[in-house]
């Protein structure tokens, strides 16, 4: 008995847990998409001027490839909880 209440109290603990890095998971999808629109309009003003913009498309295109692992990151985050749920 007293071996299935710790089980139990750990689930719930770890689903906290995840539910934590899930709230994480998407301030830092809402912030990296704020970066990526905020570069998306350097460039633009970048072309108005005439100025090179090589190397800000690169940090655009690292900003989009950190986003992608961001979102399949929130994605693990979710099946952990689903599982951690279902138990």
């Amino acid at each position: 008995m007293l071996r299935r209440r710790e089980t139990r109290a750990h689930r719930m603990l770890s689903l906290d847990q995840e539910r934590a890095h899930l709230a994480k998971a998407e301030q830092d999808i809402a912030a990296g998409q704020m970066r990526i629109t905020a570069q998306e309009l350097r460039i633009q003003r970048m072309r108005l001027r005439g100025h090179d913009t090589g190397r800000a498309e690169e940090l655009l295109d690292r900003l989009r490839q950190t986003l992608l692992q961001w979102h399949a990151h929130r994605a693990e985050i979710l099946r952990a909880i689903r599982r951690l749920e279902g138990s």
